[in-house]
């Protein structure tokens, strides 16, 4: 990097930081320190602020499952064998996804109940999460299998609309304390109207599962778009999304033109752990001006100013009928100050 042009990648940034400190470079120890408060100040910087940097923002799609229900479904009471005729669970459909899979859920004899598909073992046969309930055997019967929960985007972290999951097919997002209240039994069909964001759990990495749950689960295909707020701070050399910096050629995602904020916040955090809080304040308080400024740079649309909105409708309908009694002298007035008619 040229001691004269603006901070560019990870080497760029915590190299920065050292001079500011004025601690020798190249010292291993001192490098993993700087490195990790470049990392630190970075994730911090989004906190908060997520909504209000574009950069952030990613766009999704998901495609919803219409409900399977061909053949027919056979189980034993106190089973988790369900086994099928003239099914082809383990098939791929149209979207080639196949047409049963974990995860889903399935109905059996028309009940109500609700069984969790935990593996699919061929087109003829599924284990299910539980144990089948009934007062005797289903067999040869009526099955329903649905999905009305789906994995998000792999970096998803939030939506950028806190309560609107999908502006496009207008569907809100309520609390899960809220859906579970209100839908505990989601065996209706129909078009998603209402969404919950929730935590699966971890399969094969640290990171969680990100899922959203419809209610009602969708009665055929939708392609369904959302906007979301991406968990990566960084890239790689070839574009890869980094949820933290390592290489020295890494980048973060901030744009060229505000990456030194990043080292200002680290430097808060450097002179605070060394006990210099004077010092820290006036980084901290340098960081604060510029992230305000970032940010006015990008909250454009959201400026309410004043302005005078008339009252057109009732306007229109006291202008058109001023005298509407026989009462003699009528005074109709508007807002109090203007518009003021008289007879």
């Amino acid at each position: 990097m040229s001691s004269t042009s603006q901070l560019t990648t990870f080497s760029d940034l915590y190299t920065d930081l050292q001079n500011r400190v004025r601690v020798t470079t190249g010292i291993s120890a001192t490098e993993t320190q700087a490195k990790r408060f470049i990392n630190i100040a970075l994730h911090d910087m989004h906190i908060g602020n997520q909504y209000k940097f574009p950069w952030c923002e990613r766009h999704g799609t998901l495609i919803t499952r219409a409900p399977y229900s061909t053949g027919t479904a056979s189980i034993a009471v106190g089973s988790t064998t369900l086994t099928g005729a003239s099914t082809a669970w383990n098939t791929a459909d149209s979207y080639s996804v196949t047409n049963m899979r974990a995860g889903g859920k399935v109905t059996v004899a028309g009940t109500t109940d609700i069984y969790r598909v935990s593996s699919v073992a061929s087109d003829t046969s599924a284990t299910l999460g539980t144990k089948y309930v009934a007062s005797s055997d289903a067999s040869g019967s009526d099955y329903r299998y649905f999905e009305d929960e789906y994995a998000l985007a792999s970096d998803f972290l939030r939506p950028v609309d806190l309560q609107l999951f999908s502006s496009a097919f207008h569907i809100p997002i309520v609390s899960r304390t809220e859906f579970r209240a209100r839908y505990p039994r989601p065996n209706v069909p129909g078009r998603p109207r209402v969404a919950c964001l929730f935590d699966e759990g971890f399969s094969g990495s640290t990171t969680p599962i990100r899922k959203v749950v419809f209610f009602p689960y969708p009665d055929t295909a939708y392609i369904i778009p959302y906007a979301y707020i991406t968990t990566a701070v960084g890239v790689d050399s070839s574009g890869a999304n980094l949820t933290s910096l390592s290489s020295d050629t890494d980048e973060p995602i901030v744009p060229l033109v505000y990456r030194h904020a990043i080292v200002l916040h680290a430097l808060a955090h450097w002179y605070r752990d060394k006990k210099d809080d004077g010092r820290s304040d006036q980084a901290m308080a340098e960081y604060v001006d510029i992230v305000t400024r970032i940010v006015s740079d990008h909250d454009i649309g959201t400026h309410a100013t004043a302005h005078i909105q008339p009252m057109s409708s009732q306007y229109t309908r006291v202008a058109k009928r001023p005298y509407t009694q026989r009462l003699g002298r009528r005074i109709y007035d508007l807002n109090d100050d203007f518009d003021s008619f008289r007879r």
